[in-house]
């Protein structure tokens, strides 16, 4: 069984669904468009493998021929030819060599049921407690090959966290991945992938020692597993760059068994299975400077090395639309970030040529310690593009600034109106703030377009985009106040409260000092112009 070889990817082609070996997705004919995986953290896992072949394979030298490969995709041979140098490292069981993502060497260690990789990570705390949210016990019992494969990628590219010793991924606990999209519809799964693929120009700067041309410091399974019982580091010099895309921090092996049956997760019937794994601690413990080029990171200060964004930096909504794109600050307000190298490359090169302003596809776990909380998974337009990105990072951070005031302000005064004691208040109230986010999402990406057609050397936004946001946020704001405040249940429901807290609020709207600069921007410009 091997990853390479073998037709195991489940796909849909234009005239229905099908499987796949990874070469075959630049077949012409019945081409290849989506990949259609049982579950969404592994149609992002499955995205991360193919692109890390590409790279790892096929990428182009610079951005010529980046372009030759996007117009017309190589042929099935060039592909199959490229992927078979590597494919030895991608067999599934090999009792006398490297087997995928598991330890070179065999251990006695810790065997725990196969359920225990699919999501994350289950352990005897998680059930007793009943924190398995993200992934119930009992329902996973016995997967096929390729699907357990696929299941420890997604550990370990993905790093959430174990206990004791068992090391996290190179990315931290739970990275988000953002991967451009092309906004066509019929495009194929080649293009979606292509657009992540970076230049070898563009690589150079990925951290690693990239003289380390052998395989076994691009997979690091080929050799025996740098152990870390004192936490020795492995940092990117130990390994050649591309190790990124096939990180192994932990120590795992799986067993595989003859099984009559089917596969839990994708309801196949099979003939080989994996019902439990093995493992043991001090795996490779990833630390000084590794930055994935797919996650985009943040500094908390100059002299530290860059930190990946994690599923627990991000609201679900569009507030991280500039940190994620651009380079603009986590959640408007937060620590500056810096987009993916993917993205980057998408906007500043690549965009030009292109037909396609893009979609950028976020996606990773949400987890607390070694709980899988949920899965955030997010589609934002592009927009940006070279002559406009730094304008639309300012813009952007203004209208994102001005809406987090207005949604503080609304719930703060929502206690008001709603409590008599509001320091004793347990809660953040959650439920009203994601609704006025809702709400006012399809005008702020509305703006966003306007200012994104506008010319590069502009560098003032239209007066009446500022006067557009100040009046919209500020009667959400108030009407969102109305809806909670009156239909809610209020404790002994004193309107007497709730009216002079809705005063308060249009008074706190009034005198805010970013909806003063909104004022100010929608009124002065406008005069200047006169």
């Amino acid at each position: 069984m091997n990853l390479i070889e073998d037709a195991w990817l489940p796909v849909l082609r234009e005239e229905g669904p099908d499987k796949i070996a990874p070469w075959q997705i630049v077949e012409t004919t019945n081409p290849v468009l989506e990949i259609t995986a049982p579950r969404p953290d592994f149609q992002g896992a499955l995205y991360q493998f193919l692109i890390g072949l590409l790279q790892t394979c096929f990428a182009p030298e610079d951005h010529d021929e980046w372009l030759e490969y996007w117009d017309e995709m190589p042929t099935v041979d060039q592909l199959r030819g490229c992927f078979q140098k590597v494919s030895s490292a991608f067999e599934l069981e090999n009792p006398d060599g490297p087997a995928f993502m598991q330890d070179f060497n065999d251990f006695d260690g810790e065997e725990l049921p196969i359920e225990d990789l699919i999501g994350g990570a289950i352990s005897d705390t998680t059930r007793s407690k009943n924190r398995d949210l993200f992934t119930k016990r009992g329902t996973v019992s016995v997967v096929s090959p390729y699907w357990a494969a696929i299941a420890l990628f997604n550990v370990q590219t993905t790093g959430v966290l174990a206990w004791g010793q068992h090391r996290i991924g190179l990315r931290g606990n739970g990275p988000i991945t953002s991967l451009v999209l092309p906004t066509h519809k019929d495009a194929t799964l080649w293009g979606k992938l292509w657009l992540n693929v970076l230049s070898a120009e563009d690589f150079d700067s990925v951290p690693g020692e990239k003289e380390l041309l052998e395989k076994k410091y691009i997979f690091p399974w080929l050799t025996d597993t740098r152990l870390s019982p004192d936490k020795k580091p492995t940092v990117p010099t130990d390994g050649n760059p591309l190790q990124h895309y096939w990180p192994m921090p932990r120590r795992i092996r799986l067993f595989v068994e003859e099984i009559d049956g089917k596969c839990d997760l994708s309801g196949e019937p099979i003939s080989k299975g994996i019902r439990k794994y093995k493992r043991i601690k001090d795996g490779v413990y990833y630390t000084g400077g590794w930055m994935h080029p797919l996650t985009p990171h943040f500094r908390k200060d100059r002299l530290s090395f860059a930190s990946p964004v994690l599923g627990t930096h991000l609201a679900d909504d569009y507030r991280d639309w500039s940190a994620l794109t651009l380079n603009g600050k986590l959640g408007g307000d937060g620590d500056k970030s810096q987009c993916a190298k993917n993205v980057s490359a998408f906007i500043h090169e690549r965009l030009e040529d292109l037909n396609d302003r893009g979609r950028l596809w976020c996606f990773g776990y949400v987890a607390k310690s070694a709980d899988v909380k949920r899965w955030y998974d997010a589609v934002f337009p592009l927009l940006a593009d070279e002559r406009t990105a730094s304008n639309m990072q300012a813009w952007a951070g203004e209208l994102i600034e001005a809406a987090k005031v207005v949604s503080d302000l609304l719930r703060n005064q929502l206690k008001e109106a709603w409590f008599k004691r509001t320091k004793d208040v347990k809660g953040d109230m959650n439920a009203v703030v994601t609704e006025f986010w809702q709400q006012s999402e399809k005008d702020f990406y509305d703006l966003l377009k306007r200012l994104s057609d506008l010319p590069g050397e502009q560098r003032r936004a239209p007066p009446e985009i500022y006067a557009f946001w100040e009046q919209t946020i500020r009667n959400l704001a108030l009407d969102l106040f109305d809806s909670w405040a009156l239909e809610s249940p209020a404790e002994d429901m004193d309107m007497k409260r709730i009216i002079g807290a809705r005063k308060e609020l249009e008074k706190n709207l009034r005198t805010s000092k970013v909806m003063k600069i909104l004022r100010e921007k929608s009124t002065t410009e406008k005069e200047g112009k006169e």
